[in-house]
């Protein structure tokens, strides 16, 4: 019987299509790499964005906080009982030392004072009219140290009466702004109760910490930059530090002195000390990069010329809006703004840089951060 030939042709087709699904089904449960599975097996590293930086000279300065205060503020207190009358400065006001800040009811005392004077002319009568019968035999020299000292004690008196009666004026003991009243008109002060704040804006004082570590490079009379954050810079002369730490927070006080003849600055205003102590070879990194290594050293991780992790302990010399300049990274190196929490310490990865560069092979992260 003569077989049809297309028949024959369908036969081999089937027979070769089934021979190629029985092979890659056995090559499959075999563990046998087909070329397409070979490809899919493309190592995959992990992927970080990388910055490359250069270090370069940076000033190094020593930078401590603190706040302005006023150089004296004083309550001027009452010294003695009585209502007050008269309240003639308006608060902010700048006075003069002697200033009549407040004023209280005079009452009887003036009526005192009169009635020591009296007493005064008396005892003056009474003496010269002794000294006189002394000095014709009438009567004995004792006399007239009896009359003395009555005099004495009547100008003692006097003056008493006359202190008592100055004493309702309360006066600004020294120049400043009157910064408050704190007693009205009809308000009874007792002594020592308070009548207005008067307050010494010139010179200014700014009050900062220094760390034990700090307090070796500041020296009383040395000048020191000063940035307010209102917004002002000023040159301020240390005037006091502490010879003995502070021993809950082991710190030093520092007071600086700021001429403030305008009265243009404030009290209260939050201010950055600094200091110029040397320059060295900084590099400007991110403050948010910062990581810590199994021992806990704060420090920066970057790559090598092999791409892989590396970790540098620093230190931070000063900061700024733009980051932070530190110390203890290589002079030229790569550091990595992104993905440094993911990897450790001698991985090699996929680094990519900012612009989408990758510098390695490519992953599939790298290529979703190129587009």
């Amino acid at each position: 019987m003569r077989i049809n030939p297309s028949y024959f042709i369908a036969g081999l087709a089937i027979l070769l299509i089934g021979g190629w699904f029985f092979i890659n089904t056995a090559g499959a449960d075999n563990g046998i790499d087909t070329p397409a599975a070979q490809d899919e097996q493309v190592e995959v590293l992990p992927s970080v964005v990388i910055r490359p930086v250069t270090a370069e000279l940076h000033p190094v300065r020593l930078t401590t906080y603190g706040r302005t205060v006023a150089n004296r503020e004083v309550e001027v207190k009452a010294r003695t009982a009585a209502s007050v009358v008269s309240t003639p400065i308006a608060e902010g006001t700048y006075v003069s030392r002697g200033t009549v800040i407040c004023r209280q009811d005079v009452d009887a005392r003036q009526a005192v004072v009169d009635q020591a004077k009296a007493a005064v002319t008396k005892a003056e009568i009474d003496l010269t009219a002794t000294r006189t019968l002394v000095e014709k035999g009438f009567r004995n020299q004792t006399q007239i140290a009896t009359e003395q000292a009555a005099l004495d004690a009547a100008r003692a008196q006097l003056t008493q009466a006359e202190t008592e009666l100055g004493n309702i004026v309360m006066r600004a003991p020294f120049s400043g702004v009157f910064e408050r009243q704190i007693a009205e008109m009809g308000d009874y002060l007792a002594p020592g109760q308070p009548c207005g704040l008067i307050v010494e804006l010139n010179p200014l004082l700014i009050e900062a910490e220094l760390t034990e570590t700090q307090i070796g490079y500041i020296e009383q009379g040395q000048e020191i930059e000063a940035k307010l954050a209102s917004g002002e810079t000023v040159t301020a002369k240390v005037s006091y530090i502490e010879a003995k730490a502070n021993p809950a927070t082991r710190t030093f006080g520092l007071e600086a002195r700021v001429p403030n003849s305008d009265r243009s600055l404030r009290v209260g205003v939050s201010a950055t000390l600094s200091l110029l102590l040397d320059e060295a070879d900084a590099t400007l990194v991110p403050s948010g990069i910062l990581a810590l290594n199994e021992a806990g050293t704060t420090g920066i991780r970057y790559l090598d010329a092999d791409n892989r992790v590396r970790f540098a302990a620093i230190e931070t010399i000063d900061e700024t809006p733009a980051g932070i300049w530190v110390t203890g990274l290589p002079a030229s190196t790569r550091i990595i703004v992104e993905g440094q929490d993911f990897v450790a310490e001698g991985t090699e990865v996929n680094a990519v840089t900012e612009s989408g560069t990758a510098s390695n092979r490519t992953s599939p992260l790298a290529s979703s951060v190129q587009k």
